[in-house]
């Protein structure tokens, strides 16, 4: 656990998490609540719910980033002539 915290924190991982966040998460935000933004009708939870979904594409971009982070580590563990 400890091993993919520290992966999760890394500057790169984070930058391009935040990226995706930033592109996907609007668009799920209208997906989901484009009828109220377009007429004026966001609640205050309506609010509150898009700011949470702009947590599952960070989420979803940073769990990957770690996989395939100890993906490699584990192919060059496996790979090294030492």
């Amino acid at each position: 656990m400890k091993e993919r915290m520290e992966i999760a924190r890394r500057p790169e991982v984070v930058r391009t998490a935040l990226r995706y966040a930033l592109i996907v998460g609007p668009i799920l935000i209208f997906i989901n609540h484009g009828d109220a933004i377009l007429n004026g009708t966001m609640t205050t939870t309506a609010w509150l719910q898009s700011g949470i979904t702009l947590l599952v594409p960070y989420t979803v971009s940073t769990l990957s980033s770690v996989s395939a982070y100890r993906s490699c580590n584990q192919n060059d563990e496996t790979s090294d002539p030492q």
